[in-house]
């Protein structure tokens, strides 16, 4: 798998990662994601297929292009708030390399 292929789906893993831990906690139910959770999971692995960055994509949060919708950026703020300090007891590697791509400088333009 090419590189940045493997980078998309280490994320689309971190992400799902990250709307387990928080809906296990918050939705009553034995499955986890639930409809809403997964609805969620679905947005943002949209969004990564998309994102004109490619490989070199920074942090979401300090992409110069916004393309969640409003409501959506908002669950995801809240989503990530709550499971990433979890998320290095549950999924040390992908936390980690979260991180890491944290430190990445946003590309200039698209």
């Amino acid at each position: 798998m090419p590189i940045d292929l493997r980078r998309i789906a280490r994320e689309k893993r971190t992400v799902k990662a990250m709307i387990t831990i928080y809906c296990r906690a918050h939705h009553d139910g034995p499955d986890a994601p639930c409809s809403e959770c997964t609805e969620l999971l679905d947005y943002a692995c949209a969004r990564l297929d998309r994102c004109p960055f490619g490989s070199d994509k920074p942090p979401c949060g300090k992409c110069p292009i916004h393309c969640y919708k409003p409501t959506m950026k908002t669950r995801a703020v809240e989503v990530m708030r709550y499971a990433g300090p979890r998320m290095l007891w549950r999924h040390p590697i992908l936390a980690i390399c979260h991180l890491l791509d944290g430190r990445r400088r946003p590309p200039v333009g698209s």
